[in-house]
């Protein structure tokens, strides 16, 4: 029939409404919450109070069974909120029951529920002191021994778990930095961390909700008793002997309801915060830890025994003992693995797989065994700033730098440290750990007593001075540098003069996924159809060798559309072509302190000789100049950039668009620092200014 709708149809979304209120929903959990207040202020039906204490125990049995199997105490990060609902629940339980005894006890001992009649009377063998005595007895167990001692074990858990975290995370940071771990673990543990750290928190203060709740159990007993007897005897006019046994006797009950729970819950709590850092559930920790060793358990047996013999003892339950725990130790002693978890296998010492050979440390710092305490030790100096150093790189050039690996090398000198990239030498130094490196700014060597050296990052003159002197050299204007820094400053220069080399392939394809979702839609339609992953690289090595930032990836990768929608498909030539689009960026990265570009151009004579000797293909040009030219090129070059830098300039090499690329092939190889630009490439904005040329 049109316009009708079937039941299979409504099915589906009759199902999604279902969900959204059962327990295990947002909604479920909220209105259970409400119905716990509610019951506070509205009278219960002795059925619902029933349900109502069957599901109290039912769950303190639960909670207690969770905390038995519990693998580690982080699994289990609800438990908090757990106790708050549960002592809740008893509570109002607690209130609902009163009202029933205290307006319908003089009906009899139905009046609150067949559970309280139950326990008020056949638990209690139907003697009101023997219930009020067990109830006592469940009442100080619970507050003076367990509750008091798992509320004592979470303040100190928390303290302590608060105080560890500054070290832990250092340890994590320092794994990060050494190469021990990748990204993704540091977070998962850090993340742990911080669970570990709310969670011990949280219980610390979960503990109190216990606590109140025995207070609070004590003070209904009593109001139940005082009130019943004086509504029994002076409303409803009973014998002073039956209102006290029987509100007694559903007090008594009562009692008990609510503490059996309440027990059985702090049990659960003690058991979390005295399992600490022990992994496994309950029993096979307890069975490793107590039957593991086979010498204990004959002792317990011999003990035992001796026991048995002692006149006045019954021998037969210390026999009984004596020859499970024999029993337990032989069968520990012949065969480990019968008695709780085995131990684990002692390995035997391998030659390694032939494949881990193959492996290429992207960085790696090796150090002398005199600078291993850098780092390491209580403040591993030098860990901490190759993070930074991580972190400075990425934001200045755009991609995250492989993991610096650091192991020693006995091979080196005590004080020597060597900079591996690609497991290829590019820098090494030597370090005095206790001393100072003390440095002139004018280029002398400081008037200081100490150790004279050359700093190994630009070669500079410079002292290794006592840490007493310090405060002279500083008053005489030198620069004074810790021996961490020294080596992070080397560290930083190689990383900067290599750092093309370090974005592979993988690195690239990460930071194509990283994208923001807007730029998707650029990434699909330019890979595969028009460009691959592997030529996004080389344009991106590119720019990194010329220590141009990869962060805009976003207009770069519109150069590279365009310049392959316009047929361009030569990597140089693409490059060129996202370098116009980066002008901007450029330009305003080569802007000197006074607020302009400083130039030293080409003249007209060097344009011609550069262009007259390109040869082959437009989109592969060769330069072919004869080596006398390109000397005499090199010799003017010189010149004029030693002149600037005499004159306290920076200047940049500005070239016209077509032979810029050459330019800078012949410049990187005795000037690699020094920058070459197209006249495309400098920001109509920018303000610029001429101080040479050649």
């Amino acid at each position: 029939m049109a316009g009708s709708t079937s039941f299979a149809e409504m099915l589906p979304g009759f199902a999604a409404g279902v969900r959204r209120y059962t327990p295990g929903s947002d909604i479920g959990l909220a209105l259970g919450v409400v119905a716990l207040l509610s019951v506070l202020v509205v009278p219960l039906p002795t059925l619902l109070l029933d349900m109502g204490l069957a599901l109290s125990i039912t769950a303190a049995v639960l909670v207690l069974m969770v905390a038995l199997f519990l693998r580690r105490p982080l699994d289990f990060t609800s438990f908090p909120t757990l106790l708050l609902l549960t002592t809740l629940l008893r509570l109002s339980l607690n209130v609902a029951t009163t009202r029933l005894i205290l307006s319908h006890g003089n009906e009899g001992l139905n009046a609150a529920g067949h559970v309280v009649a139950a326990f008020g009377g056949f638990l209690m063998g139907g003697d009101v002191v023997i219930g009020l005595i067990v109830f006592a007895i469940l009442l100080v167990v619970n507050f003076m021994v367990i509750t008091k001692g798992s509320g004592r074990i979470a303040e100190v858990a928390a303290r302590f778990s608060l105080d560890a975290m500054p070290g832990k995370q250092m340890a994590i940071d320092a794994d990060l930095s050494a190469g021990l771990i990748d990204e993704k673990v540091a977070r998962r543990r850090r993340k742990d961390l911080e669970e570990e750290s709310g969670f011990y928190g949280a219980m610390d203060g979960a503990a109190k909700f216990v606590r109140g709740d025995a207070i609070a159990a004590l003070l209904i007993t009593v109001i139940n008793i005082l009130g019943g007897l004086a509504i029994g005897v002076v409303r409803h006019g009973m014998p002073f002997a039956e209102a006290a046994a029987t509100f007694t006797t559903l007090t008594a009950g009562d009692g008990l309801v609510s503490q059996i729970p309440s027990l059985l819950v702090s049990t659960a709590a003690g058991i979390v915060v005295t399992k600490g850092g022990t992994e496994g559930s309950a029993d096979v920790a307890m069975m490793r830890q107590l039957g593991g060793n086979p010498k204990p358990l004959a002792m317990a047996s011999g003990a035992a025994v001796m026991l048995a013999m002692m006149p006045g003892l019954p021998a037969l339950p210390f026999l009984a003992l004596a020859g499970l725990a024999g029993g337990g130790a032989w069968l520990r002693h012949k065969h480990p693995e019968i008695v709780g978890d085995a131990p684990e296998p002692i390995p035997v010492p391998s030659e390694p797989p032939i494949a881990d050979s193959l492996r290429i440390d992207m960085i790696r710092l090796e150090l002398g065994y005199g600078l291993l305490a850098l780092a390491g030790g209580d403040t591993p100096r030098l860990t901490e700033q190759i993070k930074g150093l991580r972190r400075a790189i990425a934001a200045e050039m755009g991609f995250v730098l492989p993991p610096v690996r650091i192991q020693d090398n006995m091979q080196l000198s005590a004080n020597e440290y060597v900079v591996r990239i690609k497991e290829i030498e590019a820098g090494k130094g030597e370090l005095r750990p206790t001393k100072l490196l003390a440095m002139d700014p004018g280029g002398a060597i400081p008037a200081l007593e100490g150790e004279e050296t050359r700093e190994p990052t630009f070669g500079l003159p410079a002292l290794w001075i006592e840490a007493e002197l310090k405060e002279e050299a500083l008053f005489r204007g030198c620069t004074v540098v810790e021996p961490p820094s020294v080596l992070t400053t080397h560290l930083t220069e190689l990383v900067r003069e290599n750092v093309a080399e370090l974005l592979s392939h993988s690195e690239t394809q990460k930071l194509l996924d990283d994208l923001p979702r807007e730029q998707r839609k650029l990434v699909d339609d330019l890979i595969p159809g028009q460009f691959t992953v592997g030529g996004v690289q080389r344009v991106l090595q590119t720019l990194l060798g010329e220590r141009v930032s990869v962060r805009d990836l976003p207009t770069i990768l519109e150069g590279v559309q365009e310049a392959c929608g316009a047929t361009i498909r030569a990597v140089p030539a693409i490059v060129a072509h996202v370098r116009v689009r980066l002008a901007r960026q450029i330009s305003d990265s080569h802007v000197g302190p006074q607020g302009f570009i400083p130039l030293i151009t080409l003249s007209p004579d060097w344009e011609a000789a550069f262009m007259e000797a390109l040869t082959g293909p437009p989109d592969d040009r060769q330069l072919a100049m004869a080596p006398s030219k390109l000397q005499a090129f090199m010799q003017a070059l010189r010149t004029a950039f030693d002149t600037a830098a005499a004159a306290g300039e920076a200047p940049v090499l500005l070239t016209s668009a077509g032979i810029r690329g050459h330019v800078r092939a012949i410049v990187e190889r005795f000037r690699p620092g020094t920058p070459v630009l197209s006249q495309m490439e400098i920001f109509p904005k920018v303000r610029i200014r001429t101080v040479g040329s050649i």
